[in-house]
């Protein structure tokens, strides 16, 4: 090493500095109070930094004392207080224990007992044919941390502290025991059971003896976070069904939501869910815990540049303890985001696939989903011959409800002369117009309303398909036709810029489900043009009408471009069908000239007797016209 000279000019400076130093230290002395005041100040802000030192700065490895090092023991003491005895341990370096079933491979770290690497077998990323199994953890994305408030006011996290880890088999279990020790008897416990053929995982928490060394006037605090990897071709599609599912109270479930910095907090939170479009990381407690503060920040900003990462999920949980110490029967589950694979560990589980809400989410749960599951398993069908049949037979289901639409549509038609000849003759007086008009309806037998009924049932079981199709894990690298996943879009054209609400690819299926819903408006419009004539003062329906011919068809092509193809097919064949009904039952099923017959032979009886909404439309347009003549008379 370099010797350093010092010259006189140095020395010279370091007298006058000092002698400085001692001119104000005595000018300013302070009085005995001052100085005991002082003296308690500093005290205690040195407690409370050097608390705050051993909760943010890690603990770097130490050197493993060997038995009977007295001294090696004393200088950990001085850092991790009772905790200093798991630092001499053989077991205290970076070393790994790997357990593994027929799902998942799990590798557990001995600096900080938790999974540092959480892999899903059979389950590519991107793509079939990746070669890249789907890793929910690896790469330091995930941490598990418990805050040890010890009795000595020192705060350790449990992520920086050395665990022993060790390995036993019970019948086909296999049981790691990670114990973060405080003296041979006296540790904390993290015990994995993995059992055999099974996503879900075993995770007993529990302390021994730890009484007189942690400070158990009040809970721990259990930290876990989460930054989930992209796993799906789409990052912005994989992003919108990212996020943090939980239960609470016994069986309600809420969700925290999208966006940037979303907060929400829960009582008797019984789990957790950092759930992903198709796989999830769940953390489940016997016991309740008080409360769970739930944060979710999303990390893609911009989907060309933001390519690894969809979203920082963090958790944090109070650990009660009882009687003196730790004791929580948890588990974690690391698998699927399926329905069927959720439901069948009677949990809840299988609530945070995202069916919808009411009557959207009942006729998933009990038409869509068995019906789906029957002919793709059951029947053992390709999913995109699947999807075809359950369309047909959902439209076929649908058809009796199209049927009595397209009726009410050819009676109206049948009426729209005389509708019109009302027009004119009233034209100079709205309400009577109305009124002649619906009494020609009653006498007619003709329910306008009749219609828009059959069109409102069909919503239901529509806003279900777009639920219950990016939903539906079984379409995940299940290719049809062009299409190698139908749980994803099917690109057949990459183009090398950025179109904004479109992407940077071209689907097929949308361009299809779009030419379907053209020529299906196309004719619908006609229809409905012919059988509603214009109203006085309202919107010409005729041009609406005409505008979202060919408005709808651009929204679904850029809507549906960046969604599943399963979605895309579903749409495209379901129009398909529709137009093909409607073909049918005009050329088959109604005959214009009985239609008008039967409405002349309706009009010589007596008229049905009127509902009370009839009744009460009636009543208000006949006082809106007694107040009308009124006016007139002053």
């Amino acid at each position: 090493m370099e010797e350093k000279k010092i010259d006189l000019n140095s020395i010279i400076g370091f007298v006058l500095i000092f002698g400085i130093l001692i001119w104000i230290m005595y000018s300013n002395k302070p009085s005995e109070a001052t100085i005991a005041a002082e003296k308690a100040k500093k005290e205690l802000v040195a407690k409370q930094a050097q608390a705050k030192a051993v909760a943010v700065k890690p603990v770097t490895t130490p050197t493993v004392a060997v038995a009977g090092d007295s001294t090696q023991l004393v200088q950990l003491q001085k850092t991790l207080g009772g905790f200093a005895y798991s630092a001499t341990l053989p077991s205290a370096k970076e070393s790994f224990t790997t357990i593994e079933n027929e799902k998942v491979i799990l590798k557990i770290a001995n600096k900080g007992g938790y999974i540092v690497e959480a892999t899903l077998k059979n389950q590519e990323k991107f793509k079939k044919g990746s070669g890249q199994l789907v890793q929910l953890i690896k790469d330091n994305n995930a941490n598990l941390n418990i805050q040890l408030q010890t009795s000595d006011n020192r705060t350790l996290n449990t992520k920086d502290l050395y665990f022993e880890p060790t390995l036993t088999k019970v019948g086909a279990d296999q049981i790691l025991s990670m114990k973060l020790k405080a003296g041979a008897n006296e540790f904390l416990e993290y015990k994995y059971i993995l059992k055999p053929n099974d996503y879900m995982i075993g995770f007993d928490l529990r302390s021994q003896g730890l009484n007189k060394v942690l400070n158990t006037a009040k809970p721990l605090d259990l930290e876990w976070s989460l930054k989930t990897f992209r796993n799906e071709k789409s990052i912005s599609y994989e992003n919108r069904y990212t996020e943090i599912y939980f239960q609470y109270e016994d069986d309600k479930i809420d969700y925290v939501g999208q966006g940037q910095d979303k907060e929400e907090n829960s009582n008797k939170a019984s789990f957790v869910a950092f759930k992903q479009h198709f796989f999830s990381t769940i953390l489940l407690t016997d016991k309740p815990f008080e409360t769970a503060k739930l944060q979710s920040n999303n990390l893609v900003n911009d989907e060309t540049i933001d390519t690894v990462y969809t979203k920082q999920l963090k958790a944090n949980m109070p650990l009660a303890f009882s009687n003196g110490e730790l004791d929580y029967k948890m588990n974690w589950y690391f698998g699927p985001s399926d329905y069927k694979t959720l439901k069948k560990y009677d949990k809840n589980l299988q609530k945070i696939i995202p069916l919808g809400w009411g009557i959207f989410g009942w006729i998933n749960m009990f038409i869509f989903i068995p019906l789906f599951g029957f002919l793709s398993s059951t029947l053992g069908l390709s999913f995109g011959i699947a999807i075809i049949i359950f369309t047909i037979l959902i439209k076929i289901a649908m058809s009796p409800i199209t049927f009595k639409s397209f009726l009410s549509q050819a009676k109206m038609k049948v009426l729209r002369p005389e509708i019109t000849e009302l027009g004119e003759k009233f034209k100079k007086d709205p309400m009577k117009k109305q009124q002649e008009t619906m009494k020609l309806y009653n006498k007619a037998g003709v329910n306008p309303m009749a219609g828009c009924i059959p069109a409102l049932i069909q919503i239901p079981f529509m806003y279900a398909s777009f639920q219950f199709f990016p939903s539906a894990f079984e379409l995940r690298q299940k290719g049809f036709l062009w299409a190698d996943d139908l749980s994803s879009f099917d690109e057949i054209i990459k183009l090398p810029f950025h179109i904004p609400l479109y992407g940077d690819h071209i689907s097929l299926f949308p361009i299809l489900a779009s030419i379907a819903i053209f020529f299906y408006m196309k004719m619908t419009s006609g229809d409905q043009q012919m059988a509603a004539p214009q109203q006085e003062g309202m919107p010409d329906m005729a041009k609406m009408m005409k505008m979202m011919i060919y408005i709808s068809p651009i929204m679904m092509l850029f809507f549906f471009n960046s969604y599943g193809a399963g979605l895309s097919l579903y749409n495209f064949i379901s129009n398909l069908i529709t137009i093909g009904i409607m073909i049918v039952i005009k050329r088959y099923f109604i005959d214009s000239d009985k239609i008008h017959a039967q409405i002349q032979e309706n009009k010589l009886k007596e008229p049905k007797k009127q509902g009370k909404f009839q009744r009460k439309l009636q009543e208000v347009m006949e006082q809106a016209e007694a107040e009308k003549a009124k006016k007139a008379k002053k």
